[in-house]
């Protein structure tokens, strides 16, 4: 094998190594939707609250869609986190934690495969 066609071979590798290695980085800081439910939702979704107890397994998939599509904001607008100096839930909630979190509950719900509780 020529000394360029070596070259090539070995900077091809190496740019496959590193596209694997930063991948692999963002699979890792990838936003958990469990994570944001634990944060955001269970200190005032939790057991005896005043707002009422949820889970993912509080709600079917369908249920769990349709509130993250048409109802969450509606229902959240009023809402303040005391977690977050008292700002409007709607505002501390990026549209990554929203996706993670509605993703999480959909997958977990009472009817999915892998029904769960926050834990």
């Amino acid at each position: 094998m020529s000394k360029t066609k070596l070259m090539v071979v070995v900077v091809l590798a190496g740019i496959v190594v590193l596209s694997f290695a930063s991948g692999a980085t963002a699979a890792k800081n990838k936003i958990k939707g469990q994570d944001v439910f634990k944060e955001f939702c269970k200190p005032c979704h939790g057991a005896d609250s005043e707002a009422g107890e949820y889970t993912p397994m509080s709600l079917i998939q369908d249920q769990w869609e349709t509130f993250f599509d048409e109802k969450f904001e509606e229902t959240h607008k009023g809402v303040t986190d005391p977690n977050h100096d008292n700002k409007p839930v709607i505002d501390v909630l990026t549209e990554e934690e929203f996706d993670a979190l509605a993703k999480w509950t959909v997958d977990h719900a009472a009817d999915s495969e892998q029904p769960m509780t926050c834990g």
